[in-house]
């Protein structure tokens, strides 16, 4: 079986390729893309991403990126020292208060669009909700005014496919046209809040800047626009992939509708099982050993968190999705020093967005209409999720 993360029948369906790949070349050189090597299993990937020295996130993001017009490069593209000190700072600013804050903002976003989709018989999970609520999320905790909140959820979409790299060109000159707007708009947000500081993520990492001289103004435009994305992509792929392992998977649904209390965990194994997070890129800073098999100096590397979260050696039964499992220890949210920043704001989100959907309306189920995924090879994620409500 080749694996190659580009072609669309690996998009499309992932697993059976991580499973071979963990079963018969768990360090894996990808045929046709020069010192390209695949990482599949779970003590192997945790390896690699807990090892900076060794493994560069900063020297594979200036390779995997180039080209692309607009990809947001704060924190990701660091590695220690730099990451240090740019991670202990936004600590400072993306505080548990500041997200505690958030819940009842988001509860009230959430019941906004549940009570949205309730006036349809069929609709779209992803486009009627699961896209607009990150993204209006995000423009909450930036601090933006509600008013722009639309723009956001297009900024958001825009940002998505800038990095696919699948759009013609009249629609790449449309998306950087959209996405020089964006920039603009965060600048004026920044000038705004150095003027008159609010409690939110602007003004919270412009008082770190203030105080410890450590982060330049454009450390601060670009952490608000890689939260932007970072916040907005991964949580709305979140969403969509638990309703539909949920949805896939109907006795585990039962489970769920019969104990609400299992909702934190759906959240959990949906990461492990099926979550966004696919792979992202390293650089070999010197020539390393894993499995027996040389990778190297200058090779791109790519720690595979998907393959990992199946990887039978760590998880029993892994291909099973169930939502009673222990599924501590995933790599859903990352490892090491890169652990996802957000990862408690997007629990939130997909919690609140669960029980809403769950439990705050009538029950719905798939359509006739296929579900499409999306392109990306680093995200796994739903384009569309088409789904009608149950007949009353």
């Amino acid at each position: 079986m080749d694996y190659n993360p580009f072609l669309p029948e690996v998009r499309e369906n992932p697993h059976p390729y991580y499973a071979h790949l963990r079963q018969h070349a768990p360090v894996y050189r990808v045929e046709g893309l020069g010192e390209w090597w695949a990482i599949s299993r779970y003590e192997d990937v945790a390896y690699v991403v807990r090892t900076p020295e060794l493994f560069s996130n900063a020297q594979a993001m200036a390779v995997v990126t180039a080209g692309f017009d607009f990809i947001p490069q704060a924190l990701v593209s660091l590695d220690p020292p730099d990451h240090t000190r740019q991670r202990k700072l936004v600590n400072k600013a993306f505080t548990p208060r500041l997200i505690a804050s958030l819940e009842s903002r988001t509860r009230a976003l959430v019941d906004r669009l549940n009570a949205e989709l309730q006036r349809k018989k069929e609709f779209d999970l992803m486009d009627a909700f699961a896209v607009p609520l990150p993204a209006m999320v995000i423009a909450d905790l930036l601090g933006a005014e509600p008013e722009r909140w639309d723009d956001f959820k297009v900024w958001t979409l825009d940002m998505t496919l800038a990095m696919s790299g699948e759009q013609t060109e009249e629609r790449r000159r449309e998306i950087n046209r959209s996405l020089n707007a964006l920039q603009a708009y965060v600048r004026e947000l920044i000038d705004a809040r150095r003027r008159t500081p609010k409690d939110d993520l602007i003004s919270a990492l412009i008082r770190a800047e203030e105080e410890d001289q450590m982060l330049s103004e454009h450390e601060v435009f670009e952490l608000a626009l890689f939260v932007l994305y970072a916040g907005s992509e991964t949580t709305t792929n979140l969403i969509g992939l638990a309703i539909l392992a949920l949805l896939d998977h109907p006795e585990q649904l039962a489970k769920v509708r019969a104990n609400p209390s299992l909702i934190p965990n759906v959240v959990e194994e949906t990461l492990r099982y099926d979550g966004p997070g696919q792979w992202f890129p390293r650089f070999s800073m010197r020539a390393v050993e894993i499995q027996g098999t040389t990778i190297p100096a200058g090779a791109i590397v790519t720690p595979i968190f998907a393959s990992a979260n199946r990887d039978e050696r760590k998880f029993p039964d892994p291909d099973r999705f169930d939502v009673t499992r222990n599924a501590e220890g995933h790599l859903g949210f990352g490892h090491g020093v890169h652990f996802c920043l957000g990862s408690q704001l997007a629990r939130l989100e997909v919690r609140l967005a669960l029980e809403a959907l769950l439990f705050n309306g009538p029950e719905f189920g798939r359509t006739e209409e296929p579900v499409t995924m999306t392109g990306g090879a680093l995200i796994r994620g739903i384009k569309t999720l088409p789904l009608a409500f149950s007949a009353k």
